[in-house]
């Protein structure tokens, strides 16, 4: 149907990964029990992971970054079994997070989304609602 030629521009997973689009937290999804490369966009990594020693100072919360991810991680797993034997090639889940620059967890839904990468491998995405 189409042809390398018609092609006017592509944006490949490395490159947004090599840019900051995209953060690969690929290492600790496999402890986590994850089988296939996962990155975060850049605003989910922003929202629900990131927070510096300065953010405990302000807030007086003792979090890290490995936590944090770790909690993002460990509520995409359960919401992927969840919905192991459906069709869809997305899943929705919540969890609880802290907010930089605040002291109380909220909730947040972020979006799990299995599709091809590069090279037509499987990959996860796990992104804000509406960020794709």
């Amino acid at each position: 149907m189409f042809e390398q030629r018609d092609i006017v521009h592509t944006y490949t997973r490395a490159q947004a990964i090599a840019d900051g689009v995209l953060v690969d937290v690929s290492e600790m999804a496999r402890e986590a029990g994850f089988k296939i490369p996962v990155a975060l966009t850049s605003a989910a990594w922003g929202d629900c992971v990131e927070w510096s020693e300065a953010d405990t100072k302000k807030t007086g919360m003792p979090q890290d970054e490995a936590g944090r991810l770790w909690d993002v991680l460990w509520m995409a797993g359960l919401a992927a079994r969840q919905k192991r034997n459906s069709n869809g090639s997305r899943v929705q889940f919540e969890l609880r997070r802290v907010e930089r620059g605040h002291r109380r967890a909220t909730r947040v839904t972020l979006v799990m989304a299995i599709g091809p990468g590069d090279e037509a491998e499987p990959v996860i995405t796990i992104m804000e609602p509406g960020e794709d």
